[in-house]
């Protein structure tokens, strides 16, 4: 079991930049695929990035592509989501999921991530 917590939420004018971090819990967290969603009002959670356990692949939403940037560091148990050039539609709860333990694939399906944390809001004023 991975227990996750992000942070680094927050409002920030269009054209700005955030970085969320998500911490996990345990000895285990570099054999977890890890993934961020988001969720805007009144609409369902969608895929944002996600990264490998293993090789550092990343995959990412094409809304955010270009603008977003998923990594992490095993030895401090987080994953990062630097958001650059954010919209006001980037505007929603972000969370943090991990996948499936030694999973290669890099799936952008939320009911293949067990894991989630209780998210953090980003707010981008125009």
């Amino acid at each position: 079991q991975v227990q996750l917590v992000e942070s680094g939420g927050g409002l920030v004018q269009a054209g700005g930049s955030l970085r969320l971090s998500c911490a996990a819990s345990g000895r285990t967290f570099s054999s977890y695929p890890m993934a961020w969603f988001r969720q805007a009002p009144g609409k369902e959670r969608e895929f944002v990035a996600a990264i490998s356990w293993n090789t550092g692949s990343t995959y990412y939403a094409d809304s955010v592509r270009g603008r977003f940037i998923i990594s992490r560091d095993n030895a401090k148990n987080t994953v990062y989501l630097q958001m650059n050039s954010l919209k006001p539609e980037d505007t929603a709860v972000y969370y943090c999921a991990a996948g499936l333990r030694f999973s290669s694939a890099i799936t952008t399906t939320r009911s293949m991530y067990p894991y989630w944390g209780q998210g953090t809001q980003v707010t981008v004023s125009s």
